[in-house]
């Protein structure tokens, strides 16, 4: 695909943006979700402009079935996309938030925060390769952009979940960073194609973690230097990308190891 939307990180995406417009079209989205219904709580999702009933947003949701969806709007309009291509998964957050907002005495609290970190940039890392998932961890980015480049390109994927990062992508920036949550999976994954039946199936498995608590915290999840992912810019080719310390920073986890 070329034009706004030609960053391979759309690939989650690719299904619905072939046949949507260029620009947010609140109709276009009210047809696909007619056509491929999701659901939350026994509620058929629907996308509609904010109203003032007094309710929050993940309550309505969860209550009526109603996503807010601003017109004209890359935000929301990207919000609407991630409901159709991760549906279990979406519906997995606002159970925990609805959940914790019921809670007695319920604070915002980290849970909350790490759930909309997670909801607005995150991003799924998926590897067979436990030395590739460490050196994430730890902030080795030249370690795992150039010397591993190869088995980064076999044994990992990188999917965006988080709304707000897709619009980013639409301009994207020296230092967009996505907040990961780090999957070891099996080797057979990794040799499926990216198609609509894969997503699917992601979306399964990142549901079923987000039911078992993870993110706990915004601590639990791993900053990404999204540009640094070989073949999302043409620079990084060159090794000498990765020694801008400002986009690639040694993290908090190295600066600690090192001291």
């Amino acid at each position: 695909m070329t034009g706004i939307f030609a960053s391979p990180l759309y690939f989650p995406l690719r299904q619905w943006l072939v046949d949507l417009p260029s620009s947010p079209d609140v109709g276009a989205i009210a047809a696909l979700a007619e056509a491929h219904p999701r659901f939350a709580n026994g509620r058929r999702i629907r996308f509609a402009p904010p109203c003032a009933d007094g309710l929050a947003y993940e309550s309505r949701i969860w209550a009526q079935g109603m996503v807010e969806t601003r017109p004209d709007n890359w935000h929301d309009w990207f919000n609407a996309l991630v409901w159709l291509s991760f549906p279990q998964t979406k519906v997995a957050i606002s159970a925990r938030h609805v959940q914790a907002m019921q809670a007695p005495g319920a604070l915002r609290g980290q849970e909350r925060d790490a759930l909309t970190h997670f909801d607005e940039c995150g991003v799924l890392v998926l590897s067979s390769n436990p030395l590739l998932l460490d050196l994430l961890r730890n902030f080795e980015w030249k370690a795992l952009f150039v010397t591993h480049r190869a088995e980064v390109e076999r044994d990992m994927r990188f999917v965006v979940f988080g709304h707000a990062t897709y619009e980013a992508l639409l301009q994207p920036f020296r230092g967009l960073t996505a907040k990961a949550l780090l999957l070891p999976v099996e080797a057979d994954w990794l040799c499926q194609a990216p198609d609509a039946d894969w997503i699917v199936a992601v979306d399964r498995l990142l549901a079923a973690k987000i039911e078992q608590g993870e993110p706990d915290s915004p601590q639990a999840l791993q900053p990404l230097p999204l540009l640094g992912i070989p073949g999302v810019v043409p620079e990084n080719e060159d090794p000498a990308y990765y020694d801008d310390t400002w986009q690639f920073r040694p993290g908090r986890r190295s600066t600690k190891k090192a001291a």
